[in-house]
């Protein structure tokens, strides 16, 4: 039988602590919204990059490749790289110190990221101005999903998760309507669209004051009274007793692994670790930070002049937004799976719609007929969305909800790594393959595509409605795949927990 979901009322103090933690998530979306913008920037390209802006302007240049340039895409790639590094930081941050004092750390890199970037004069300023971004993404994204996944009641976990993607899409999205704001100002539009990265580093900073920190991080570092009334407050209720005891346990068992890293190369880690890193590998590999990194200069490579391009890249950013809320309202009633399977299907059709229109009708040379850009904006949009409500916010949410206490931080942060690591590459190669593959490179987005949706079927498992620590007990040793990995000197230990 089904263990009865803990009492929970959500107040506005909770709240609050849901929207201020999510701002992580708006920080990281403003990032990836801006750097293309700007980079289509005459007045950035003249001064940073002035080869490439030659090539733009040569009417006979090639579209596919008039941008193709590894220092152009270092600027984008760089912070990527940054935040690799830092999020092994960041993970042994929330063991010790805990997740908040965590948050606070990235929103300070982020405003020293915003302050290098906006006055940069040379190339090595803009550089190290990503690469400060960079460890405030890395400590931002492996802090708050995993402190949502912590403070959020088990019936409303998915949704209140998803808030981090939903800010990621509000970030990019306001990123985009920036650049359209800035791109008429010159010649230091650029300086304002990265200095406005402080605003929500600010706000972050702020409101990491304002947050309770986890009662499982306060148990987990032996401030069990602390805990028991951080639990009380984020709950809005005083019986809280059987949550806390599930807690209390599982951090004791917690306590008896000295070494999280070297757990997670046993057997039993090999299940949550496969899911982790694979579900943030393979949400990159969807194409979709290809599309968002570089969407004004993927819509001027179809014809559309500098504002209309940086319009229709608004365009989609609300689509973005909008269809986040669809994966907030349904991941809890319909699963993490079946979000995943629908949109496997609705973005292949869309990406390998848009190979096709632009292996046919974009041609090296000239713009493409206005209709049949239209056509693409579109098909991008439908792309977008099923996005949103899927391999966006699921990429963050399961893995950050798989992993037992023990190993948590550690699990998350090689799931984090493995993302900025695949978006490094992603931005890094993106307009060189662009270059290379030309309209080709949307089928090779499309056949991973496949390989996901094939990876949902055989090997991902339902998460809805499990309790955070009871996830071993109630999921790995049930899936057909996985049960076989989950050693039996373990058994014990985890079944108190469940």
């Amino acid at each position: 039988m089904a263990k009865p979901l803990y009492q929970s009322i959500t107040t506005n103090y909770v709240l609050a602590c849901w929207i201020l933690a999510a701002f992580g998530g708006l920080m990281f979306g403003y990032d990836i919204g801006i750097s293309g913008g700007v980079t289509a920037m005459d007045d950035f390209l003249i001064k940073f990059f002035p080869k490439i802006h030659e090539r733009k302007l040569h009417a006979k240049e090639d579209n596919y490749c008039k941008y193709d340039d590894q220092m152009l895409q270092l600027f984008t790639s760089s912070l990527y790289l940054a935040a690799l590094v830092a999020s092994f930081g960041a993970s042994k941050a929330c063991t010790v110190f805990g997740r908040k004092p965590t948050i606070m750390v990235a929103s300070t890199f982020f405003l020293a990221g915003a302050g290098f970037s906006a006055g940069a004069e040379h190339k090595w300023m803009l550089i190290l101005g990503r690469i400060l971004f960079g460890f405030g993404v890395g400590f931002g994204n492996e802090a708050v999903p995993v402190f949502l996944s912590e403070i959020a009641p088990v019936q409303h976990r998915g949704a209140v998760n998803i808030l981090f993607q939903l800010f990621v899409t509000i970030g990019i999205f306001i990123a985009n309507l920036v650049n359209y704001s800035t791109s008429t100002i010159h010649p230091y539009g650029w300086r304002v669209s990265l200095g406005c990265a402080a605003v929500p580093g600010l706000v972050l900073f702020f409101g990491s004051i304002i947050l309770t920190e986890s009662p499982t991080s306060l148990v987990e570092r032996g401030k069990d009274t602390d805990g028991k009334a951080a639990l009380k407050k984020i709950r809005g209720v005083d019986e809280v007793d059987a949550e806390y005891e599930e807690i209390k346990k599982a951090c004791e068992l917690a306590k008896e692994v000295k070494q999280p890293l070297k757990k997670l190369m046993k057997r039993s880690s090999v299940p949550p670790m496969t899911i982790g890193i694979l579900m943030q590998i393979f949400q990159q590999l969807t194409g979709i930070n290809a599309i968002m990194f570089y969407a004004p200069v993927l819509f001027q490579t179809m014809g559309f002049k500098n504002d209309a391009s940086l319009l229709s890249a608004v365009i989609t950013g609300i689509v973005n937004v909008a269809s986040t809320f669809v994966s907030i309202y349904a991941v809890d009633k319909v699963g993490r799976r079946k979000l995943l399977l629908q949109a496997c299907v609705q973005m292949f059709i869309a990406q390998t719609s848009i190979g096709a229109i632009l292996m046919v009708h974009l041609k090296t040379t000239g713009t493409m007929n206005s209709g049949l850009a239209a056509v693409v904006v579109v098909l991008v949009c439908l792309y977008v969305m099923c996005f949103a409500w899927s391999w966006g916010p699921m990429g963050w949410l399961i893995p950050s909800e798989t992993f037992p206490l023990e190993t948590r931080t550690a699990g998350f942060a090689f799931a984090v790594s493995s993302n900025m690591f695949m978006t490094f590459v992603i931005a890094q190669a993106f307009l060189s393959m662009l270059c290379h593959m030309r309209a080709f490179i949307f089928f090779f987005f499309s056949a991973w595509i496949l390989v996901m949706g094939l990876f949902v079927v055989f090997l991902l498992p339902e998460t809805k409605g499990v309790p955070i620590d009871s996830i071993v007990e109630r999921v790995w040793k049930q899936h057909p795949v996985w049960k076989k990995f989950m050693d039996d000197d373990d058994d014990e230990k985890n079944r108190q927990i469940a």
